[in-house]
């Protein structure tokens, strides 16, 4: 997907770029897959960034939540994988994506896998969008049957994304909503990504390693357009030894 990057890549602040009196501001991206009104699967992931913002705001972090509904993107998505037109909604989800500081996706499971619209969603993204930014993994259903889909799927297509997942998934069916242990695993993994946040995980790798890493052509809303002819492939194609 091509998104707008100004001929920048977009960074967090820096570690140190706030102050008592004036905190850093970050964007928390909430992406939901959840298909019914309401939905548990917003609803895990309002849980977490409500918990994160509170964290944040103690490390003197105002923490903003950007929600983009799959639901409401559908029709979108699905257009966008089968022709590439990438309508105006679609675009606009893309810059909440592209110009977040950190996400919390959270997709409901059918038939022991993710949402295809979930899935369908990050792969008509571009491929540079998200790297670096730390993400929590969240999925719902209505049996416990799927409670390994985070950990054997969905850390598989974030690592191809090249995002950093905080260690600890979160997984609800039924039973976990009134359980204190599930509360516990939700603040734990608030507390894992704002640690990313607050230590500038994310602004160090899009500045000091961007170009180590390896881009298309034409990738990073356009903005990657040099080609690295001193490659084997590339010495190769150009009839040098």
């Amino acid at each position: 997907m091509t998104a707008p990057y100004d001929g920048e890549i977009a960074a967090s602040p820096s570690p140190g770029s706030g102050t008592a009196d004036a905190p850093r501001e970050m964007t928390l991206a909430l992406v939901s897959a959840g298909t019914s009104d309401p939905s548990t699967t917003t609803m895990l992931a309002g849980r977490v960034a409500e918990k994160a913002t509170t964290i944040a705001a103690e490390q003197g972090i105002a923490l903003t939540t950007r929600v983009v509904d799959l639901r409401a993107l559908a029709e979108d998505v699905t257009t966008a994988l089968v022709t590439q037109h990438i309508s105006p909604a679609l675009q606009e989800a893309s810059d909440i994506m592209r110009d977040a500081d950190a996400i919390v996706a959270s997709t409901p499971v059918y038939k022991a896998g993710a949402s295809g619209l979930f899935t369908a969603f990050f792969q008509v993204l571009d491929n540079d969008l998200l790297i670096g930014t730390p993400v929590v993994l969240a999925a719902t259903a209505g049996s416990a049957r799927h409670a390994l889909v985070v950990d054997d799927q969905l850390r598989g297509l974030f690592a191809y994304l090249r995002t950093i997942v905080v260690p600890t998934g979160l997984f609800a069916a039924p039973d976990d909503w009134n359980s204190s242990e599930f509360g516990k695993r939700i603040e734990r993994s608030a507390t894992e990504l704002v640690a990313l946040l607050a230590g500038g995980f994310r602004a160090a790798v899009r500045g000091d390693a961007w170009g180590s890493y390896q881009h298309s052509y034409g990738s990073a809303g356009g903005t990657e357009l040099g080609i690295d002819l001193d490659t084997d492939l590339m010495r190769l194609a150009t009839g040098g030894a």
